[in-house]
């Protein structure tokens, strides 16, 4: 199976990792330790421990068992996933994102670390692996794919733009002069743009569709030619300076362009099913006792 452009979400990844986490990280601190007040009543770690293992504690105990069953079947196999594997799929996950800070931000509300979610898409791939010779996508199951789902696949008439944003129509008017006078688009982005997220790449934005953007950039931008600078823009965001460096015509989806994408949808799907199937047998085949007592 080619390598797939797949979209693993960060919230597929990280699983039980903060349940699990945060119960054993508990084994290292007194049980009697307070972790919280409320008046004149304490609340310690054994009590907030003991309510994790009644309400997480069979799904977290589950969650480490296939852990250690992937671990072992892997070793097996003499399976193993090399670093650049991993951070691969790392860069696809910040991709489909939005790019690396959005990531951070969605790592950070998670509450999980970014070892613990590399040592999760560790394991996935070698899951992916265990399981890849079970799995297989006939044209027929590609094509019905394909016409159920042809719209999601056609493509929209896309804009690629790049745009200064400031917040005052002031400092717009002087860095539309410094352009108009042959200023360097992308460097003056990095040097006015408050848009954190794309000034140090020169304000690139990229390609987007009709109805991505706020309505005024929107508008604008789809009625600008290629290497055109608009004046400047008005939004809720400030006032935006737009340089359009691309733009793509709409075009019917060719199930000849999509295929691979398809397979490798179709192929996520089974490796799902498929998974669940064979973690279910070698649990049986292990037969694990849980000792774990929940109350």
């Amino acid at each position: 199976m080619d390598k797939k452009k797949r979209s693993i979400t960060l919230w597929s990844v990280i699983g039980g990792i903060v349940v699990v986490g945060t119960m054993l990280a508990m084994f290292g601190f007194s049980k009697e330790e307070v972790v919280a007040k409320v008046g004149s009543k304490s609340i310690s770690k054994e009590d907030l421990y003991s309510t994790l293992v009644d309400q997480y504690g069979e799904a977290a105990l589950d969650t480490l068992i296939a852990e250690k069953i992937v671990e072992l079947e892997g070793d097996k196999e003499d399976i193993s996933v090399k670093d650049s594997e991993i951070d691969e799929e790392l860069k696809s996950m910040k991709d489909s994102y939005g790019g690396e800070e959005a990531f951070d931000e969605a790592l950070a509300s998670s509450g999980a670390s970014l070892d613990s979610v590399k040592e999760n898409i560790r394991s996935f791939l070698i899951t992916e692996k265990l399981l890849k010779d079970r799995i297989s996508i006939s044209d027929d199951q590609i094509k019905e794919y394909f016409e159920a789902n042809k719209d999601t696949f056609a493509q929209e008439e896309q804009v690629e733009a790049s745009h200064i944003l400031v917040e005052d129509e002031k400092t717009a008017q002087e860095v539309k002069k410094k352009l108009d006078d042959g200023g360097d688009f992308a460097e003056l982005a990095k040097e006015y743009s408050t848009d954190t997220s794309n000034a140090e790449s020169g304000g690139e934005l990229g390609f987007f569709a009709k109805g991505e953007m706020v309505t005024e950039f929107d508008e604008k931008a789809f009625a600008m030619k290629k290497g055109e600078i608009s004046e400047p823009v008005k939004t809720e965001f400030g006032y935006h300076i737009i340089k359009v460096t691309g733009k793509k015509d709409a075009k019917e989806a060719v199930l000849a362009d999509r295929k691979e994408e398809i397979k490798d949808i179709l192929f996520d799907q089974a490796l799902q099913t498929e998974y669940g199937t064979w973690i279910q047998k070698k649990k049986e085949d292990y037969k694990i006792e849980n000792l774990l007592k929940v109350s």
